[in-house]
């Protein structure tokens, strides 16, 4: 018997194995528990791509974009497990439609599910809605998962015997296939103690604690790091408390031997690792982070850090590493510099901030010898005043010698933008407009987004100060919603913010250059391998 299941439901990217449950496995094993851990959503893409499940579902007359995905299937995803992916983009780009497009065919005929590489959308069913939530739990409705869950992962879950299985759910399009599993395990392993805990769980925490709400079929949830909690759990020193939280003990090193890292879809096996959990900014108003922090920031010895790195790659042959981090932070940054030599083989890229350190074209040319490949840079608006009224602690012309430095250093830059921002104008946008024409020589790739506001914003603090005529408040049905609908004090709104990004910055040479060569659906996941095409 098993103390301890950890699972990772669909539907993500399947381009690395879960941090998550490494970070987990890892700690409740140095705890002398038995644990183990299956990653269920690489699993699910690889069961509903099956070629013998594919051409039954395409049936006997498929049309012809649909055939010649379906001849192409088997050499697509060789391909995007293979270093060749890198050496055509298009082959490269090829291959992803051809995946997605085999895909669709797991779409409901009536349109409300839908899944692509990395994203499951269900029109039908509500994630924010308790109701819907154990709808799927009990079986009165299903997903495209579900066939899956009971030939596959099922049997799995009986074979391990566990009394504790806990769901990772981090992230919104898990919600449904992670209640559907939830609710299949509970009607097959009466006994085990279901346990949910993940980002979207924690940030599910103040409507679960102020309207009392339980969520079918789990026993217990678990808010914030679950290292300490699921222990407690499992040596039964904890309480009958329906929710946990005990943030005393946070872990940083990783356990990958559940995964098989040659069958997850990346030109090169790639690691996830984090150097700490939070964000030591805390200060954009638009962020969660700063407004309702879930644990005080924490971060691991800024010196043990290269040494962990060379330990994962050496143990599990990998020589790409993805920071996790929020941001990375400087001290973390300025210690891979010192130590540059030791890990010149490894390649790794990462969130960092526009940290005045960056604007020192020898840092930053001694970070490249790290191994620095691709920074990912939040930059939102190329509008000062914007910055400035989200708390972005940013300049624009230091952004602009930070870029520079990062392009002369051969670090790609992936710069993300959000436009739509409460107190946003048209010449806020036309300025960003601008800045990013004007550096695009330096900008490797763009995420280019409309604003989601987050019910826990500080900009909803003193809305009206923001640019906020009127919040609306969270819809009844839908008591889990994760953002606040706002409505601006200007004809400019997100509606006119959208038509800009699509017409206005998609409609400019020098952007759509930028986005065009971003990978499709893997973007930053996979950007790091097409660095070179930047250049």
């Amino acid at each position: 018997m098993t103390d301890l299941l950890l699972l990772q439901p669909p539907a993500l990217k399947p381009a690395e194995p879960p941090l998550a449950l490494a970070i987990l496995l890892a700690h409740l094993q140095a705890q002398g528990l038995t644990a183990t851990a299956i990653d269920a959503n690489l699993e699910a893409y690889l069961y509903l791509l099956d070629g013998e499940r594919l051409a039954t579902r395409a049936g006997a007359t498929p049309e012809t974009s649909l055939r010649r995905a379906l001849r192409h299937r088997s050499a697509s995803l060789s391909l995007l497990r293979s270093a060749a992916a890198t050496q055509s983009f298009a082959r490269y780009n090829t291959a992803v439609r051809y995946l997605n497009r085999l895909l669709a065919l797991w779409n409901s005929r009536n349109g409300d599910e839908r899944l692509t590489l990395g994203d499951y959308q269900h029109a039908g069913l509500s994630s924010f809605n308790p109701e819907a939530l154990a709808q799927v739990a009990s079986g009165g409705a299903e997903t495209l998962f579900a066939a899956y869950f009971r030939e596959e992962l099922l049997p799995q879950i009986i074979a391990a015997q566990p009394r504790i299985i806990a769901i990772s759910i981090n992230f919104l399009h898990q919600a449904l296939p992670a209640f559907e599993l939830a609710g299949l395990v509970r009607r097959a392993l009466p006994e085990a103690l279901l346990v949910a805990g993940g980002g979207l769980i924690t940030s599910w925490q103040e409507p679960l604690r102020r309207l009392d709400l339980r969520l079918s079929p789990f026993d217990r949830l678990v808010f914030g790091p679950g290292e300490a909690a699921l222990t407690a759990l499992a040596k039964g020193e904890v309480d009958d408390s329906y929710a946990l939280a005990d943030a005393t003990t946070i872990s940083f090193v990783p356990d990958f031997t559940f995964a098989r890292l040659t069958d997850y879809f990346s030109p090169q096996p790639v690691l996830p690792l984090s150097t700490s959990r939070g964000c030591y900014w805390q200060r954009c108003l638009f962020c969660p982070e700063a407004a309702a922090p879930v644990h005080p920031y924490t971060a691991t010895n800024p010196a043990e850090l290269p040494d962990l790195m060379r330990q994962l790659a050496e143990r599990y042959g990998v020589r790409y590493i993805q920071l996790t981090d929020n941001a990375v932070p400087v001290n973390m940054l300025k210690v891979l510099t010192e130590r540059a030599d030791e890990l010149a083989d490894l390649n790794w890229f990462g969130f960092v901030r526009f940290e005045p350190v960056l604007e020192d074209a020898g840092f930053v040319a001694r970070l490249a010898r790290s191994g620095c490949r691709m920074l990912q840079l939040g930059l939102e608006s190329g509008s000062q005043s914007v910055l400035d009224r989200l708390g972005k602690g940013v300049r624009l012309e230091s952004v602009a010698r930070v870029l520079a430095n990062l392009a002369a250093a051969g670090i790609a830059s992936f710069v993300y933008i959000m436009l739509g921002t409460p107190g946003e104008t048209e010449a806020d946008a036309e300025l960003t407009l601008n800045f990013l024409e004007l550096h695009a020589a330096e900008i490797s790739f763009l995420n280019l987004a409309i604003m989601n506001l987050p019910r826990a914003s500080g900009l909803l603090d003193n809305p009206q100060q923001y640019g906020i005529a009127a919040a609306e408040p969270i819809e009844a049905n839908n008591p889990l919603g994760l953002y606040q609908k706002f409505h601006s004090d200007s004809a400019w709104n997100r509606a006119a913010a959208r038509r800009f990004l699509e017409q206005r910055l998609r409609g400019s040479a020098a952007i759509r250059t930028i986005v065009n060569r971003t990978p499709p659906l893997f973007t930053s996941n996979h950007a790091v391998f097409f660095t070179d095409s930047c250049r």
